[in-house]
């Protein structure tokens, strides 16, 4: 792989503690964190953390969302310092004041929530901080696009460099992220939920490319919720928890009761809850609904209220189309859907949600969530223009805030600070907010799309018991899950989902993963 080179950059001189070349000794890690120590305004996010990474191996982290990880990954990226505590890379005492100084010193970042520009193209973005110039101090355009066209290549990712990355899907953005950080031919490199948008063909593809990195003794920081998957890619696994270390085991040795066990400190379980349904009355009927860009094609469904259905399929079949569709954020070509036994012509989320027809999108930074608003007006944002929140145009602020709070509370939002940016949570905790937004108006159907993607075990537990709890109220849920084992657990009926089409609904005895996978690619 070619590596990318600015002729105008130099090495950052007091990224190392003393001068001296870098010696790799198999005796010692890598990567070597000892005693590290984080603390925020009245948060302590990492306490004496230890963690090592040696070359060539995958070291994954693994902990509830909250317990540190981020934190700490993003201590060793640079992009945070820590209180106390030292990082030591090939055994050389580690100083890092910026992100620039980590890929400087050979560590390189790729997290969950991506750091791309949507109006640059996809060579841009992969030399975005670290453009290539000439002699003339010009960008250098021509051996951008050659460099990344290799790079892209290398990596078997099929990508237009041309392409504005404002309009790649998530997992193509994904692609450009590992990209961009392979450019710099990184010695440690951090993946954060590198598969949480990823298709299965795409996921073998980025492990294929994980072995190849590991050959060349890049050791590899690997952030995980998916149990099977770190068995599958891990060499060691070390659990934390509340910002502490915990323990650090043998991935392929390490038991999933044991891992939950260690994560969250208590005995496990049944994963998913026992779910009496008791259909009620039906409150959305579909018949023959299509888009006008054809992603979805003549779908038909029902949910009854004290029921869950769940809409499954292979990542892309258009299943999330559906309950976009649903909630009136794609155009309609044709169809019928009627909500709460009334016939709605043009559906809208404003008309929808005022009738209690409740949605949680897929990506919760893009669509769901108002980053940089607190906490206290994510969750109440639903309710603002009622009358119990509002009077006269005013909001009533001590209503708001207690209303809130309660809300909080029952989501287990943890550490809870009203007045927090919401930006400042794990992604767990985003997602309770984004539920719990949705149970402070009156609702009676719910579409959650993807809910659990990028959330620690121990939150999806939580998210299952409250679906079962507002299941027992008579709560209706369209509950659409690329999470072949959740979506079959939860729901009562699961209506299979490809190229935009419902080709099998699956009850009773026939609700299994043979029947479901039968049915991924089409009938016959």
């Amino acid at each position: 792989m070619n590596t990318a080179h600015n002729p105008d950059t130099s090495p950052v001189p007091d990224a190392w503690d003393s001068d001296g070349p870098l010696v790799d000794s198999n005796d010692a890690p890598l990567l070597d964190v000892r005693d590290v120590t984080r603390s925020f305004p009245g948060v302590i996010a990492l306490s004496e953390m230890n963690f090592d990474l040696r070359a060539g191996e995958v070291h994954v982290l693994f902990g509830e969302n909250g317990a540190g990880k981020s934190t700490l990954i993003n201590i060793i990226a640079g992009a945070l310092r820590p209180n106390r505590g030292t990082l030591a890379l090939s055994g050389r005492e580690l100083v890092l004041h910026s992100v620039q100084d980590a890929r400087a010193a050979g560590i390189a970042a790729v997290f969950q929530e991506f750091s791309l520009a949507p109006d640059l193209t996809v060579a841009e973005n992969l030399f975005l901080g670290n453009e290539l110039v000439t002699a003339g101090a010009f960008l250098n355009k021509r051996a951008m696009r050659r460099q990344a066209r290799e790079t892209l290549a290398e990596l078997g990712f099929k990508i237009d460099i041309h392409a504005l990355v404002g309009n790649l899907a998530r997992a193509e953005c994904q692609m450009v992220e590992i990209a961009k950080a392979m450019l710099s031919r990184p010695r440690v490199l951090i993946l954060d939920e590198p598969t949480a948008s990823l298709t299965e063909a795409e996921t073998r593809q980025l492990f294929r490319l994980i072995e190849r990195i590991k050959a060349d003794g890049v050791g590899i920081v690997y952030i995980s919720h998916r149990i099977g998957e770190i068995q599958e890619i891990g060499d060691r696994v070390t659990v934390m928890r509340d910002g502490c270390f915990i323990s650090t085991l043998a991935a392929a040795d390490a038991t999933k009761r044991q891992l939950v066990e260690l994560m969250t400190g208590r005995t496990f379980g049944d994963f998913y809850p026992e779910i009496t349904f008791t259909p009620g009355a039906r409150l959305l009927h579909v018949d023959k609904l299509a888009t006008l860009d054809g992603r979805v094609q003549d779908v038909s469904l029902d949910v009854r209220a004290g029921e869950i259905v769940g809409l499954a399929g292979l990542v892309g079949c258009g299943k999330s189309e559906i309950g976009r569709a649903c909630f009136g954020l794609e155009p309609l070509a044709h169809g019928t859907l009627e909500f709460r036994d009334k016939r709605v012509d043009r559906p809208t989320p404003r008309r929808l949600l005022r009738n209690g027809f409740a949605y949680v999108p897929n990506d919760r930074i893009s669509e769901g969530l108002l980053l940089a608003r607190t906490t206290r007006e994510n969750l109440s944002l639903s309710v603002l223009e009622s009358g119990a929140m509002s009077r006269h145009g005013l909001l009533r602020r001590k209503r708001e805030r207690a209303m809130t709070g309660n809300l909080a509370e029952r989501m287990s939002v943890r550490p809870l600070h009203l007045e927090r940016p919401i930006e400042q949570y794990s992604g767990g905790n985003m997602q309770k907010v984004l539920l719990g937004r949705s149970l402070a108006a009156q609702m009676h159907l719910l579409v959650l799309d993807e809910p659990t993607t990028g959330i620690d075990v121990n939150a999806k537990a939580e998210i299952y018991r409250l679906l079962q709890g507002l299941v027992a109220e008579g709560v209706a849920i369209l509950l659409i899950s690329s999470d072949l084992p959740e979506v079959l657990s939860l729901s009562n009926r699961v209506y299979v989902v490809h190229e935009g089409r419902i080709v099998d609904e699956l009850s009773g005895e026939r609700r299994t993963e043979e029947m479901a996978l039968a049915n991924f690619f089409g009938k016959g």
